[in-house]
């Protein structure tokens, strides 16, 4: 797939050898250089949009039925070639073969969902003041819809755009990461085999800071969906020359608070899953906890036992593995920038630290999941997002405690709490300021209920409802009515 893919554009429902200069694509597991992508011209760009824009006027106006069996069709063709899918996403992002597939069935299930949530675009009429009035809401399509996504889920985080869009009558370009970029070329090719209309897809590979930008600035985009880092967000944020909608989905720190009521277990079961599942590259990794004072020793005891069970491996080779490689150099230098800023600052090392030892491990970017307990603020690792398989732990004495340090961050993506006691539950969780609170489970994001941050963290919806609803325009219609001339008889 990846040899079929490389050096391609889709635009206008053909696929174009791409004009601009090459990007090699690294298998972080091995260092070797899987493929090349091209870097969309502002040709190429423009294309995309007068595609899009053109496509745009037939889709939007097609009845809602029709996009959803389009929807349907295209979740269908993508879980028939999850096994295709999968493997491409791990030689390029490096995490296990069997994870991969989960992934892909997770855009394919986006589809589907999203296929429901089409036809279910509902407007209102609202009564007037007097009786000859009447309001009308409708919802209609906002436009062009530019998607720029990341490396660390690069199927699930387009379908996320890509459905929601689709579903409310939009068009969409995409501008994958170019660490992961076969990943977006292979949905593109499953729009293909599922006959969605040309222009309707459209996939651009390049550096985000010349082709996302340039589709930031683009006058024929409506739309900015991205989901990265608070910087870059900010960025775009105030790069727009032009008024457009946004939906920023940006970076996390997010907390666990550990109570002395929680089952200890199921916490540390949770705080190992979500700490460094994906080698902890997910805007909702934990990558800080609170643990109550009373019970610190025997968690550090129990979470360091759950993270050395792990098995790290070549995602290929080991299509089992718990965690692969890192995606690339950049999050693992980080990872190791602040182990080392925690330890200069007085925390200790539980386990990890340093990459598993081995012939397979020695060309990719591994890392072993590592906690540091004894942790301040003053450290990297609580006060700032980690992005790799390192977390910090620290001890409180009591609840408020506990709140303010995990609310003492810019950031208000998710957060984690474990308790039995329901008191504590209802106090906690009311009082921390995320978008997502997970109580009891570490999964703070379902494809049917609203995800989005607060803060720094980000604006907007996706997944549910709310996620479609942000790709659409409300608009009132009021309108007088005369009474009707009556003919007597």
């Amino acid at each position: 797939m990846i040899s079929e893919l490389a050096e391609k554009l889709f635009i206008d429902g053909s696929w174009r050898q791409g004009e601009g200069g090459r990007i090699p694509v690294e298998n972080p597991a091995t260092g070797g250089i899987i493929g090349h992508i091209a870097a969309a011209t502002p040709v190429e760009i423009d294309a995309a949009v007068a595609a899009a824009r053109k496509a745009f006027k037939s889709w939007s106006r097609l009845p809602s039925v029709e996009r959803s069996k389009a929807l349907k069709r295209l979740g269908d063709a993508i879980a028939a070639e999850v096994d295709g899918m999968a493997r491409t996403m791990t030689l390029e992002q490096g995490k296990p073969l069997n994870e991969a597939k989960g992934e892909i069935l997770k855009l394919a299930e986006a589809c589907h969902f999203y296929a429901e949530e089409a036809v279910r675009i509902h407007g209102e009429i609202i009564p007037n003041t007097t009786n000859d009035h009447e309001s009308l809401v409708v919802r209609e399509p906002i436009g062009v819809v530019g998607a720029i996504t990341p490396w660390n889920y690069p199927a699930e985080l387009i379908g996320w755009k890509l459905c929601a869009a689709l579903a409310a009558g939009c068009t969409i370009i995409i501008k994958p990461a170019e660490l992961t970029p076969f990943t977006a070329l292979a949905i593109a090719r499953m729009a293909e085999n599922a006959q969605i209309p040309p222009g309707v897809v459209n996939v651009l590979t390049g550096p985000g800071s010349k082709v996302g930008q340039a589709m930031v600035e683009h006058p024929g985009i409506d739309k900015i969906a991205f989901t990265g880092s608070s910087a870059v967000g900010l960025r775009i944020q105030q790069s727009c020359p032009t008024i457009k909608r946004l939906s920023l989905e940006l970076g996390g720190n997010c907390p666990l608070i550990v109570t002395a009521s929680a089952n200890l277990d199921a916490a540390v079961k949770g705080a190992v899953r979500r700490s460094f599942r994906n080698m902890g590259q997910i805007c909702i990794a934990i990558n800080r906890i609170y643990v109550h004072r009373s019970i610190e020793a025997e968690f550090l005891q129990k979470l360091r036992a759950a993270a050395e069970k792990l098995v790290i491996g070549n995602g290929i080779e080991r299509p089992d593995a718990d965690l692969g490689a890192m995606a690339s150099a950049e999050p693992l230098n980080k990872t190791k920038e602040h182990l080392a800023d925690a330890l200069a600052k007085g925390a200790r090392l539980v386990t990890g630290g340093s990459a598993p030892e081995g012939e397979a491990f020695a060309h990719g970017h591994f890392f072993r999941p590592t906690v540091v307990a004894g942790c301040t603020h003053a450290m990297k690792v609580m006060s700032e997002e980690t992005f790799g398989p390192l977390v910090g732990v620290m001890a409180f004495d009591g609840v408020a405690e506990a709140i303010e340090r995990a609310n003492d961050t810019p950031y208000g993506l998710a957060s984690y709490v474990y308790s039995k006691d329901m008191d504590e539950v209802r106090y906690i969780s009311a009082r921390l300021d995320y978008g997502n609170v997970a109580v009891n489970n570490v999964d703070a994001g379902i494809m049917n209920a609203p995800y989005g941050g607060r803060k720094q963290s980000g604006v907007g919806y996706e997944h549910g409802r709310e996620g479609m609803l942000e790709y659409l325009n409300f608009k009132h219609i009021r309108i007088r009515y005369d009474e009707p001339k009556v003919t007597e008889r």
